[in-house]
């Protein structure tokens, strides 16, 4: 049975050979579409989680957890309105952890050390941000100063890779001299990270994000929830997780809907857009972190 990562691998060139003939604006609006599709709907089902997680089956209980996490959305949207800056730091560092505990949380099982393996998780993610920032450095450039209002010098982004790196290596070291289990995946998942980066350098900052986003981060958290809600991932367990997320799906890209509709002529969009992003991930990384804790 071919495992997933290698179906991952395949669809990924495949994606970079498609894009070498997509027009530009074809290829924005397929990313969009790839991050609408798969990328929102595998944090719509967060409440379903939520109340597995708590054990919540009352009515009372469903609708007292569905307003927590409408409150924790709004407090994310406000906060991008009030301090963007401190907003969109928190983005990158929840983002961060939240793409290396999907990427290791399997493979982590026998680091017994919660804060190194936390640590290790977090740098994991920001390597593969900022890898993303420093191929894109001038597109994210203007994101951030639509956001923020502040210019951030492309070679910063350079320097916190140069320092996140290093770091990664280093815990790397200490956990391939301690743990026998993490012997058998550093060197796959670095030949993994090298995937990534050829991606982003490759693709523009859209394509890149949405293979990546999707192929390695989306589908494998659905393929987990699945497991968590139903014991097993197939078809049938598939269309049991669309019709529980549907509707907060859609909720999803109305919000998106009414951005683009009030915003598709002004450069702000993209901002708004992943302001928005940043908004339903917050509440999202916390959820998965509860599911994978339960697993545990």
């Amino acid at each position: 049975m071919i495992k997933y990562p290698n179906i991952a691998i395949i669809a990924s060139f495949f994606g970079l050979w498609i894009n070498s003939f997509l027009p530009k604006e074809l290829e924005i609006i397929i990313g969009f579409v790839l991050i609408l599709s798969f990328g929102i709907l595998h944090g719509a089902n967060d409440i379903a989680l939520i109340v597995n997680v708590n054990n919540a089956k009352k009515a009372s209980n469903f609708y007292k957890i569905l307003i927590y996490y409408i409150v924790i959305v709004l407090s994310g949207a406000i906060l991008f309105s009030t301090l963007p800056s401190l907003a969109l730091t928190l983005f990158i560092v929840f983002s961060g952890y939240h793409f290396g505990e999907q990427q290791w949380h399997l493979k982590l099982t026998s680091v017994s050390n919660t804060l190194v393996r936390s640590l290790f998780q977090l740098v994991y993610g920001l390597v593969v941000l900022f890898l993303i920032f420093v191929f894109h450095s001038a597109d994210v450039q203007k994101i951030v100063l639509a956001i923020t209002s502040i210019s951030v010098p492309p070679v910063y982004y350079l320097l916190i890779l140069k320092f996140l790196i290093p770091v990664y290596l280093i815990i790397s070291l200490y956990l391939y001299l301690r743990y026998e289990a993490f012997k058998k995946v550093v060197f796959t998942e670095l030949f993994y990270l090298i995937v990534y980066a050829i991606l982003f350098k490759v693709s523009t900052l859209i394509w890149g994000f949405a293979l990546y986003f999707i192929l390695w981060h989306s589908i494998p958290s659905i393929i987990d929830q699945l497991k968590f809600l139903y014991g097993k991932a197939s078809l049938t367990t598939l269309k049991l997780y669309f019709k529980a997320a549907f509707i907060y799906w859609i909720a999803s890209l109305t919000g998106i809907l009414l951005l683009y509709l009030l915003f598709r002529n002004e450069k702000i969009f993209n901002a708004l857009f992943f302001s928005f992003l940043a908004s339903i991930t917050f509440p999202h990384v916390f959820v998965i972190q509860r599911m994978f804790g339960k697993n545990k």
